[in-house]
């Protein structure tokens, strides 16, 4: 399957220098580094638009779509909440469509449940008018604004003064969207190859026999185990690790990747009946997340949450998982500091609302009053890949980059691919493959 290991194929027989002898290698014209729904999609959009080259998705983990294309909220979002022009409001909007589209074409289940951004306090209405603008702005369908009755009408169990009604927002499964991707990308002659983790980049040296293989692929990209493979230029999609592979590449490590745990709490199925479709509260601008909402998902279950709080491992699904060299990296950087101390209060409320589920609890009760305690369970976990600056800002749009010299002028590193980057994943990859064949020259 598209999630496995697959035969060893390149394209030409190129090969490396090892002790004097020439070695063969598989060799690619492009390859992506990331097996998630970003470098997948990418992937697909490149060989797509250039069947005669060679292409390869390295991915480290024995299975595709294993991190947050498989650990998120399964939403297909809108494009409601970004700042008009930006990229991430245009590329969700046209990535929805795209998506939509895709997932009827192939088959893959989806719900268009619909989502209401609910305002709960008087103040918040004011925000509320203020988004219905900019979804306007940003040329999201179906928008309106609905008083109590029309709450009631939709979910039952809900209160709330006044709410954005999307009835375009949806849910499916993000792995199988990505590992659709994988197959497309196969099926078109590209080779996914897992349990392969990115150690090192270089230029290959220069071997005694000449070879216009070796001329023509001159990056060597070596695995962790030692495998070697070379190409002309590579495409990082690298989520978590974004910051790292762009240091071993020599290019910049800025701006750095910190892990945000969101935790999940999960509806007891006899109490699933409450929610119908998305519920969200209105974003309050003076914190970096969106608060605690209604999720349901294609399984009939209802998700809540989640929280934010720092992950000490860019992996770390469970609450007690430690990684030193993440956690020495993380709280070494400055950045990291100055966002803790701007939200020190926002901060220690979602490590509270962590450990004590009553706290959670009373934040979902402002919208469904009748959800208790003894209504909810501990759910999954995801890490967000979130790019923060050495000034303490969140990097809320996407950083392309690349860097000099003989490696750096033939990478492009994607540093910064923030949510809804799944909603937005065909039109990302468009955008990517542009992007590549501009610097590349394909």
């Amino acid at each position: 399957g598209a999630g496995r290991v697959v035969v060893r194929v390149g394209g030409a027989g190129g090969g490396v220098c090892a002790r004097g002898w020439w070695v063969s290698r598989d060799t690619f014209d492009v390859i992506v580094i990331g097996g998630g729904i970003v470098g997948l999609a990418s992937a697909r959009e490149l060989v797509e638009r250039h069947p005669s080259l060679t292409f390869g998705v390295l991915e480290k983990e024995k299975e595709l779509a294993s991190h947050q294309s498989g650990r998120n909220s399964g939403v297909i979002h809108s494009g409601i909440y970004y700042k008009p022009g930006s990229l991430k409001a245009k590329l969700c909007v046209q990535g929805a469509a795209l998506l939509y589209a895709y997932c009827e074409q192939k088959g893959i289940p989806y719900k268009q449940c619909g989502k209401l951004i609910i305002a709960v306090e008087q103040e918040e209405i004011p925000r509320l008018k203020a988004l219905y603008e900019r979804g306007l702005q940003n040329s999201v369908r179906g928008l309106k604004l609905i008083g109590p009755k029309e709450i009631k009408a939709k979910e039952p169990f809900c209160r709330g003064l006044m709410a954005l009604d999307s009835p375009y927002t949806g849910i499916l499964n993000y792995r199988q969207v990505a590992l659709s991707y994988a197959k497309d990308f196969q099926d078109a002659g590209g080779t996914v190859l897992t349990d392969f983790e990115v150690k090192d980049m270089e230029m290959a040296k220069e071997c005694p026999l000449e070879s216009k293989e070796g001329m023509k692929h001159p990056v060597v990209v070596r695995s962790s185990k030692g495998e070697e493979l070379l190409c002309q230029h590579i495409v990082t999609c690298a989520g978590l690790h974004a910051d790292r592979l762009s240091a071993i590449s020599g290019c910049s490590p800025e701006p750095r990747i910190v892990p945000f745990r969101g935790e999940y709490l999960v509806l007891k199925p006899e109490k699933c009946y409450l929610v119908k479709g998305n519920i969200y509260p209105v974003p309050d601008p003076r914190f970096p997340f969106l608060g605690v909402h209604f999720k349901p998902r294609m399984d009939g279950s209802i998700w809540l949450g989640p929280n934010a709080v720092l992950a000490f491992k860019r992996e770390g699904y469970q609450l007690c998982d430690f990684s030193t060299r993440d956690f020495l990296d993380a709280t070494a950087y400055s950045g990291l500091w100055k966002l803790a101390f701007r939200n020190l209060s926002y901060g220690m409320a979602e490590i509270y609302r962590s450990f004590f589920l009553s706290a959670q609890v009373k934040e979902l009760q402002k919208f469904i009053p009748e959800v208790t305690i003894h209504d909810v369970l501990r759910g999954p976990a995801g890490v967000r890949a979130q790019a923060l600056d050495s000034d303490g800002n969140l990097v809320d749009d996407f950083v392309f980059d690349g860097g000099t010299g003989d490696i750096g002028g033939r990478i492009l590193h994607v540093r910064n691919a923030p949510s809804p980057a799944a909603t937005s994943s065909l039109a990302i990859a468009k955008m990517i493959a542009e992007e590549v064949e501009q610097r590349f020259a394909l």
